[in-house]
């Protein structure tokens, strides 16, 4: 039996989206720029997925950018909010523990000369958001959190940022790639001003996602070429991934209460069965404050690497944390900053439920989970009763 838990990593493509997408392949290849009848039938595609990712977003559909993915969508709201800036002085607030799509590019900017305040989260994996009112300053342009982490799934208090941001007259730039599809939101009760999702984590294709743009929003494109998008981000439209997108984000509007409400079930059975029969293994980040198909969790004296890949032989796909991450040496930066050692972060995994998963498929995963924990100990220089002593 194949299991698969890694769905925050990837999921696979609803066959539904699939059949959307198979005529923009062939037949419908017409170049949605175009004014020819071909291009016109594409570029009607491309409004009606546009249509559905904003209606999925309470969004309007002038709103919605197309671009490749999450990664340039947490790039093009960073970087173009940011040079699409006239102050002089410029300084932005994130957190310690976003996807390194949102750390990298302000990393980047830090490179140019620009100030980035890093805000520690608790032990639960949130970050509160007084830390951030305080860490404004009268150069402050751009505050960037995430909705929902992508290792641990813990959910920022995001209305409670936007409030703030709207009061101190910043931009603000939420990372929703895990939530969305998995919690129902708005962006105008968010208080965002800009949003990233990603269709390849919704049952969508992979290399399609999108940006959302508040109209009065001033971002500067990160790449040039034609007046695609509204001269925010030109390019050839990839008609059969957006087209994708729009199918997916259709069905995930349709389909999210339903989806989270079965997988919590399943998630909360495997992570108690998991607790109960395993010694010394402990949650990661939030038991009540997180998407409903995710467990972190930690097997003292158990390497995570080790056991991925024993699991994976057991027919069990998870993970160490980001797939984007597989083959880092470091630990995971979102472990360490909720506070696990160098060692702890190493000895945990993640497992995240999906539309697809079965029942059946967490009873095999219960019974496999906990022999190879135990396997893998009895091989590991920390004894556990070595580990209970401490």
């Amino acid at each position: 039996m194949s299991i698969y838990l890694d769905y925050n990593a990837t999921t696979p493509v609803d066959a539904r989206v699939l059949k959307a997408m198979q005529p923009y392949f062939a037949d419908a290849f017409g170049n949605a720029s175009s004014i020819h009848s071909a291009g016109q039938h594409a570029r009607a595609a491309v409004d009606s997925a546009r249509y559905n990712v904003a209606a999925l977003i309470g969004a309007k559909p002038a709103e919605i950018v197309f671009t490749s993915g999450g990664t340039e969508a947490d790039n093009l709201a960073i970087l173009g909010v940011v040079a699409a800036s006239a102050k002089q002085r410029k300084h932005v607030i994130t957190t310690t523990i976003e996807h390194h799509a949102v750390l990298n590019s302000c990393q980047e900017l830090e490179k140019q000369g620009i100030e980035v305040s890093y805000m520690p989260v608790g032990s639960d994996g949130i970050v509160d958001p007084e830390d951030i009112r305080r860490a404004i300053t009268a150069d402050t342009i751009l505050i960037s959190v995430m909705h929902a982490n992508n290792e641990i799934g813990t959910i920022q208090p995001i209305e409670q940022i936007g409030e703030i941001a709207g009061e101190a007259d910043v931009y603000f730039h939420c990372d929703a790639v895990q939530s969305t599809g998995k919690l129902p939101f708005e962006v105008n009760r968010l208080g965002v001003d800009l949003l990233s999702l990603s269709a390849h984590k919704i049952y969508g294709p992979k290399g399609i996602g999108a940006l959302y743009v508040r109209s009065d929003t001033l971002m500067a494109p990160r790449v040039f070429g034609g007046h695609h998008e509204r001269d925010r981000r030109p390019g050839t439209e990839n008609v059969p991934g957006i087209v994708g997108l729009g199918k997916a984000a259709e069905l995930a509007r349709t389909q999210l209460g339903e989806d989270s409400a079965r997988v919590a079930v399943m998630r909360d059975r495997f992570e108690n069965a998991l607790l109960e029969s395993i010694p010394i293994t402990r949650l990661n980040g939030s038991r009540a404050c997180r998407v409903a198909n995710t467990t972190n969790l930690t097997f003292a004296a158990a390497g995570g690497e080790a056991l991925v890949i024993a699991l994976d032989l057991q027919g069990v796909a998870c993970s160490t944390g980001a797939a984007c991450s597989s083959g880092a040496i470091e630990p995971s930066h979102v472990l360490t900053a909720i506070g696990l050692s160098s060692e702890e972060a190493r000895s945990s995994v993640r497992f995240s439920l999906g539309r697809p998963t079965a029942a059946a498929e967490i009873d095999e995963a219960i019974a496999i989970v906990p022999r190879v924990v135990e396997r893998l100990r009895a091989l590991s220089p920390l004894a556990p009763t070595a580990v209970d002593a401490r």
